[in-house]
């Protein structure tokens, strides 16, 4: 399962990972917030969409991602 940037509001088009909330091979569980993300705007958190193992995590701390790209994902 794909951990997907979702949107974060109107006119904002990307964020900057700042923190994960879990490391790869961490069990977790549905809407779990895994991720922080921060835009000029405000800070998100991210939740996982599903329960599982954490596979990977793409996107790097300082990094930053467009809404609707990959973050990560969980093993089911």
């Amino acid at each position: 399962m794909d951990i997907i940037l979702p949107e974060l509001g109107e006119g904002i088009s990307k964020a900057t990972v700042v923190c994960w909330h879990a490391k790869v091979g961490d069990m977790v569980h549905l809407e779990d917030e895994i991720c922080e993300v921060t835009t000029d705007k405000a800070t998100f958190n991210v939740e996982a969409p599903a329960n599982g193992r954490l596979k990977s995590m793409i996107i790097p701390l300082g990094q930053e991602v467009m809404v609707g790209g990959l973050l990560g994902t969980i093993e089911e």
